[in-house]
C-alpha cells in the first residue's frame, strides 16, 4: 500500500470570482476566511447573522500534487476522502471523479487512467447548503431536525442548522484527511475483530476478507502486542471471496474496565496483508479485552436497562456529549483531551454521542478507550422527520456499515441508539396530524430506517454490541417513549415545564439518558462575547446567546425559589451556576439512591460547541462551571446525601465499587454558626453496588419555624482519621437562611508547583467559589459547603509562568452571602 497525503495548504474561492485565495486543509470556509479577515468572528456579540450568506454560496477548492513514480506503477489508484461537507463535486485533471451528498461517509474514487506524471490538478466544488435544503423542503417538507427548516434532506450535522443551544453556523468544505492510495496485487477489504471470554481466557478473533486481481498467493498476519510489550503472531493464507478467521488466544489476559472500576490496558493490533515479503496492505488498532451487554430482564419495576461490563452490572455516570465546536476542524487535540480528562475526573464512566451532532473522530475514541468512558453512540438523526425515498435509505445505509466497521473494534464503544427524540416526536409531538397527507408515507419510512434497516446493519456488522431503536423508548415501538417501566427517558419537565428541583423525586427512570438545567458559562468566558453594556440578563446579545427561546428568564424564576436577588450582573452569573448545580445534584442523589431500579443517569450536557448559556458542565473553552465541580461529588464511587423532606432527614450512602465499605458517619445539627444541637455517630458497612440507608432523623417537634432559617445538618463520611465527604441539608431554602458574612480565612502556600489553600469560616458559608484571576485553574474542589469549626484544604496547580506572590495576589474567594450582600468580603482573602 502506497499513499500520498493531501491535506495541508490549498487554494479556494467563491465560485465564479476571478481569485484565489490561500486555504487549511482540513478545515472549511468559515475558518479560511476568518484567517483571512474576511468576515467577523462569528462567536462575538451577534457576529453569527453577518455570516449566514457564506451557507447561501458555491465554493471551490483546489491543489496540485505530483504523484510518485511508484504510485503511478500501483495496478489500482484511489482518492480516499474521509469527509467532504457536504455537495461536493470532484475532478482531477478536468475530469469528473465523482459526487459527495453524505458528509458521514468516506468517499473512494478510482483514479485508473486519470492520474499522469507530473503535475495533477485535484479542484472540489462545493454548493450551498442552504439554497439545496430550502428547494428539497419546498418539494416535499420535513418537520425538524434543527431550526432552519428542510436539514433533514442533507446528510450533515442536524445541529449546523442552528439548535437550542447552538449558532447557524453550517460549515462546508474537506473536514477530513483526504489521500492518494495504491494498490498492487490485492487490498484489505474489512477486518472485523471479536472476543471470546471464557473460563477467564479470552480469545481474539480477526475475520478478515481482501480483494484480490491477482492469482499471486498472499498471506495474512495478525501480530499482537500486549501492554506489556510482548507480542504474539498468527498466520494463513488469504482467500478471495472467502473470509479468512485469524485467532489467538491472549496469555494472561487484562480487562478493561470502565473509569473507577478498574485500569485500562489496551492491546495493539496489526493485520497485514502480504506476498511473500512484500507489504500489500496493513491496518492497525488498538483493543481493550471486556464483556459488555445491555441488560434487560424483567424485575419488580418492570424491565431493567443495566449495562454490565465483564460481568460487573455498571451504574452509568455521565453526560451527553454535542460537538465541541461549530467549526470541528479546529479543535485541537489537547482541548478534546481535556474535555475527556475533565468527564474522567468527574467520576464519569459513559457519554452518549448525541444524534444531533456526527459521528466523532479517531481522537475521541481514542480518549475514551484510554480514560475509560463508555460511548453510547446515536446515529446521526435526531427530532425530525427524514426522506422515506429508497435513494435516501441506501445513503444511509452505506454510511451505517461504514462507522459500524469503523468503530466496532472499541473497548469504549457500548450500545449503538438509532436516533434522538424521533419516536418522541410520533408519538407525543402531534406528528401524527391527520390533516398532514405525507404522515403515512414518513411514519412508515421511520418504522423501516430504525425498525429494520439500522438493526439489520448492527446485527450483520457488529452482533456483539445491542441496538436500541431511539433515545427515548421502552423499546416497544412508538409506545411511552419516555415511560417508567422500562427503556430510557428524557426528562424535561422541570426545565421547560417550570417545575421545581423536588420534582426529579417523583422519577424512576430505568434509566435517565436526558435532563438538565442551564446556566450562564463562567463571567470570563461572558467577556469574549458581550461587551460590559450588554453584560445584563435581557440585553440584546445576551439573549441572542441564549437559544432556548425564553431560557434567561427560566433560570432567573427558578433562582427566585431558592436564592435572593444578585446584587449585579457578575452575582448573577454566580447564582446561575450554584443554582443548575443544585438541580442536578438533588436528581442525581436520588437516582443513585435509587440504584436497584435505575441504572443510569446522563446529564445533558457535558460540552459547548460555541460561548453560550446552556445546560453544558463544562463551556466552550472547557472551564469547569459549578455542576462539573458538584459533580465530581455527587458522582463519586462513594456517595454520601441526604434526602430531606421537611424536617425528616434520612442519610443514605450509596457504594459504586465492587467491594463493601466499612466506615462512620457524622452529623451534627448546629446553628450557623456552628453551636450544635445535636449530633451523633454512626457505624455502617455499606454494600457494594448498592445503596445503604444509615438513619433517619426527624427534627419535626424540636424546630420552630424560626429555627429552621438558623439551623442546618452536616453530615460527614469518615473511614479511621480521613473526612471523605460531607453535606449540608437545611431547613429552608437557603434565600430564607439567615447568613450572615462567614469571614472565610484562607492560608495559601506553595508546595512544588501546587498551591495548597486552607480555608475555615466563622458561620456556614455556602457555596464557596475559588478563582485565581487571570488564570483558568482547575482546583481539587469548588462551590462547596464550608461549616464553621471545620478546615478544609484546596489545591491546584501553580499557573505556568507564574510564582507564588502572583497567586497571592490573584486569589479570590466569594460564598453565597457575596451574592446579595453588599458587606460580604468577597475579594482577596489573607494568606497565611
Amino acid at each position: 500500500m502506497l499513499t500520498l497525503p493531501l491535506a495541508g495548504q490549498w487554494q479556494f474561492r467563491q465560485l465564479g470570482e476571478k481569485d484565489w485565495l490561500p486555504a487549511s486543509v482540513p478545515g472549511g470556509v468559515h475558518t479560511d476566511l476568518l484567517a483571512l479577515g474576511r468576515i467577523p468572528d462569528p462567536f462575538v456579540a451577534d457576529n453569527e447573522l453577518q455570516v449566514q450568506w457564506v451557507a447561501e454560496t458555491d465554493w471551490q477548492y483546489r491543489t496540485t500534487f505530483t504523484a510518485p513514480a511508484t504510485l503511478l506503477a500501483a495496478d489500482r489508484q484511489f482518492l480516499v476522502c474521509d469527509g467532504l461537507d457536504t455537495l461536493a463535486e470532484v475532478t482531477l485533471n478536468g475530469r469528473l471523479l465523482g459526487m459527495a451528498d453524505n458528509a458521514f461517509r468516506r468517499w473512494t474514487y478510482p483514479l485508473d487512467g486519470i492520474l499522469t506524471k507530473g503535475r495533477n490538478e485535484l479542484q472540489i466544488v462545493f454548493r450551498a447548503p442552504l439554497r439545496f435544503i430550502q428547494a428539497r423542503q419546498a418539494e416535499k417538507p420535513l418537520r425538524g431536525g434543527g431550526d432552519i427548516p428542510g436539514g433533514p434532506h442533507l446528510r450533515k450535522a442536524p445541529c449546523q442548522w442552528g439548535w437550542d443551544w447552538g449558532p447557524r453556523l453550517p460549515p462546508i468544505g474537506i473536514w477530513k484527511d483526504l489521500r492518494l492510495e495504491g494498490y498492487s496485487t490485492a487490498k484489505l477489504d474489512d477486518v472485523h475483530l471479536r472476543q471470546t471470554h471464557t473460563g477467564g481466557k479470552v480469545t481474539l478473533h480477526a475475520a478478515v476478507a481482501i480483494e484480490a486481481w491477482d492469482a499471486i498467493e498472499q498471506d495474512l498476519v495478525l501480530k499482537i502486542t500486549a501492554p506489556d510489550g510482548q507480542s504474539q503472531t498468527v498466520e494463513a493464507a488469504a482467500r478471495q471471496g472467502a473470509v479468512v478467521d485469524l485467532r489467538a488466544e491472549i496469555a494472561d489476559p487484562q480487562l478493561w474496565y470502565p473509569n473507577d472500576f478498574g485500569s485500562q490496558p489496551l492491546y495493539d493490533l496489526e493485520v497485514r496483508l502480504q506476498a511473500g515479503s512484500l507489504l500489500l496492505d496493513r491496518r492497525s488498532y488498538r483493543v481493550g479485552l471486556r464483556t459488555i451487554e445491555l441488560r434487560r430482564e424483567e424485575d419488580p419495576w418492570g424491565e431493567s436497562f443495566t449495562f454490565v461490563v465483564n460481568g460487573i452490572p455498571i451504574f452509568a455516570k455521565g453526560a451527553d456529549w454535542i460537538p465541541a465546536d461549530s467549526f470541528p476542524t479546529r479543535l485541537t487535540g489537547a482541548h478534546l483531551e481535556g474535555l475527556i480528562r475533565s468527564a474522567a475526573q468527574a467520576h464519569m464512566n459513559m457519554l452518549r454521542v448525541w444524534g444531533g451532532g456526527f459521528y466523532e473522530d479517531e481522537r475521541f475514541y481514542d480518549l475514551c478507550d484510554r480514560y475509560g468512558i463508555l460511548v453510547w453512540q446515536d446515529f446521526v438523526f435526531a427530532c425530525g422527520t427524514y426522506p422515506e425515498e429508497a435513494a435516501f435509505a441506501e445513503n444511509v445505509r452505506v454510511e451505517a456499515v461504514e462507522n459500524v466497521r469503523r468503530l466496532r473494534h472499541r473497548a469504549s464503544l457500548a450500545l449503538w441508539c438509532g436516533n434522538n427524540e424521533m419516536e418522541q416526536g410520533w408519538a407525543d409531538w402531534h406528528w401524527n396530524d391527520p390533516s398532514d397527507p405525507s404522515v403515512q408515507r414518513l411514519k412508515a419510512g421511520y418504522d423501516r430506517m430504525f425498525h429494520q434497516l439500522l438493526p439489520a446493519v448492527v446485527a450483520a456488522e457488529d452482533p456483539d454490541r445491542s441496538y436500541w431503536p431511539s433515545s427515548a423508548s421502552s423499546g416497544i415501538p412508538f409506545s411511552e417513549p419516555n415511560g417508567q417501566l422500562r427503556g430510557d427517558v428524557h426528562y424535561w419537565d422541570v426545565w421547560h415545564g417550570r417545575k421545581p428541583f423536588t420534582a426529579y423525586r417523583e422519577q424512576f427512570p430505568r434509566f435517565m439518558s436526558e435532563f438538565g438545567f442551564q446556566a450562564l458559562p463562567p463571567y470570563e468566558t461572558i467577556q469574549t462575547y458581550a461587551a460590559p453594556p450588554d453584560q445584563n440578563m435581557t440585553s440584546y446579545i445576551m439573549e441572542h446567546h441564549q437559544r432556548s427561546g425564553s431560557g434567561n428568564g427560566l433560570m432567573i424564576a427558578q433562582m427566585t425559589d431558592t436564592f435572593r436577588m444578585p446584587r449585579d450582573f457578575q452575582a448573577l452569573v454566580y447564582l446561575s451556576m450554584v443554582l443548575q448545580a443544585e438541580g442536578i445534584r438533588y436528581g442525581v442523589e436520588h437516582w443513585r439512591r435509587n440504584r436497584a431500579r435505575v441504572s443510569g443517569t446522563l446529564i445533558w450536557q457535558l460540552n459547548d460547541c460555541w460561548p453560550v448559556a446552556s445546560w453544558s458542565s463544562l463551556d466552550y473553552y472547557g472551564r469547569w462551571k459549578a455542576l462539573h465541580y458538584a459533580a465530581r461529588r455527587f458522582y463519586a464511587p462513594l456517595l454520601l446525601s441526604v434526602e430531606d423532606d421537611g424536617a425528616r432527614m434520612g442519610i443514605f450512602v450509596t457504594n459504586d465499587t465492587t467491594e463493601a465499605w466499612s466506615g462512620e458517619v457524622r452529623w451534627s445539627l448546629e446553628t450557623l454558626a456552628g453551636e450544635q444541637r445535636d449530633s451523633g455517630r454512626e457505624t455502617l458497612s455499606a454494600a457494594a453496588l448498592a445503596t445503604t440507608p444509615v438513619r433517619t432523623l426527624d427534627f419535626g417537634e424540636r424546630l420552630s419555624q424560626a429555627d429552621r432559617r438558623r439551623v442546618v445538618l452536616v453530615c460527614e463520611l469518615w473511614q479511621a482519621d480521613e473526612r471523605l465527604a460531607g453535606c449540608v441539608a437545611t431547613f429552608a431554602p437557603s434565600k430564607h437562611l439567615e447568613l450572615a458574612d462567614p469571614q472565610i480565612a484562607a492560608e495559601l502556600r506553595r508546595d512544588g508547583e501546587r498551591l495548597l489553600i486552607d480555608l475555615h469560616s466563622a458561620t456556614l458559608a455556602r457555596f464557596v467559589e475559588l478563582k485565581l484571576e487571570q488564570a483558568d485553574v482547575l482546583f481539587s474542589d469548588n462551590y462547596f459547603d464550608l461549616p464553621p469549626g471545620r478546615r478544609v484544604r484546596i489545591s491546584a496547580a501553580l499557573p505556568a509562568g507564574w510564582d507564588f506572590e502572583q497567586a497571592r495576589q490573584a486569589l479570590r474567594v466569594r460564598s453565597l452571602v457575596d451574592s446579595f450582600h453588599e458587606g460580604g468580603r468577597s475579594g482577596r482573602p489573607e494568606d497565611g
